[in-house]
């Protein structure tokens, strides 16, 4: 496993070219299309033979495609006898159904973890999952890569005053806090309740203080940005001066941008796991680039270098 290659599907073609360009080597060439009667196709368009090869491929919209696509390269590269795989996904899909919070539903994020193992996976490498749990759905080893350093030194670069760091719900306090302690701010929470299976949360309480205050939100994702806006809401209402919100994931689905720039919020930072495509980019988004640390990580898991020692 001299040789490192890495190889990517259509999901994000571009991250993958900038985490080549942090490795300092060409990405690896294979196609990935579908046929016109919807069978997805990928060949593997160079010797990988007992080569240490990593995926890169977030399960980002659309998802199923995102999915399939990685699933049939990680077969074609077990078939072409690669030495080692590492399934990189900077977006676990379908990590929010993580449990059975309602009867007979499915727990989607550890049939896929069972499906990533089966097709050939030896590792994975990601960021910033939506639960910690889901690790424990694997067999192999993973990866579990962290943006908050990322998002806190460009607040830190800000020099806002008076801040107060507010996690959106209970589930993702212990992310805020790390980012409060690195900007050294205190923590609030947004105690809240989503409503079914709907995409939309009633913000109930905020659990600490915000009046007077400059407020940044932490969450792991942002999807149609409704739990953003109530939350921005309920922030300036407690009597916040301002109010910014960063994320490590913008799905950004359905009227989200709209959401986003009509919201009071002055500023949303979030980083490129996901293709944020330029329509989708307003003057109140920053997207931050995550190419340095998966290269990085990549770089030690190939030569048997600690990755958590990045975090030290």
């Amino acid at each position: 496993m001299d040789e490192l290659k890495v190889f990517t599907g259509n999901a994000h073609p571009a991250l993958a070219a900038s985490v080549c360009d942090y490795l300092g080597i060409p990405v690896g060439k294979s196609e990935v299309f579908e046929f016109s009667n919807g069978n997805t196709f990928a060949r593997i368009l160079e010797n990988v033979r007992q080569r240490d090869v990593f995926v890169v491929q977030p399960i980002c919209n659309p998802v199923n495609t995102s999915l399939v696509e990685l699933l049939i390269m990680l077969d074609a590269l077990k078939r072409a006898s690669a030495g080692r795989i590492t399934a990189v996904v900077p977006y676990y899909g379908y990590g929010r159904t993580d449990k059975k919070d309602q009867p007979r539903v499915p727990i989607t994020a550890r049939l896929v973890a069972d499906l990533l193992t089966t097709a050939g996976a030896n590792r994975l490498l990601t960021v910033d999952l939506h639960a910690p749990q889901i690790q424990g759905f694997f067999t192999i080893p993973v990866d579990e890569l962290t943006a908050v350093t990322l998002l806190s030194q460009n607040f830190r670069n800000k020099k806002l005053g008076d801040l107060v760091v507010v996690a959106t719900d209970i589930g993702i306090s212990k992310r805020a806090r790390d980012v409060a302690a690195n900007l050294g701010a205190s923590l609030a929470i947004i105690e809240k309740r989503r409503l079914g299976n709907i995409d939309s949360t009633e913000a109930l309480n905020v659990i600490g203080e915000v009046n007077g205050r400059i407020a940044l939100t932490v969450d792991d994702e942002i999807d149609t940005a409704g739990s953003l806006v109530a939350v921005v809401n309920t922030l300036l209402n407690k009597g916040a001066r301002e109010v910014y919100a960063c994320a490590t994931h913008a799905v950004l689905s359905g009227h989200a941008i709209e959401r986003i720039s009509t919201c009071p919020v002055k500023e949303v930072v979030v980083t490129d796991t996901i293709p944020v495509r330029n329509e989708k980019v307003l003057n109140k988004v920053t997207v931050l680039s995550m190419s340095s640390l998966l290269g990085e990580a990549i770089h030690r898991i190939h030569t048997g270098l600690s990755v958590g020692a990045m975090f030290e």
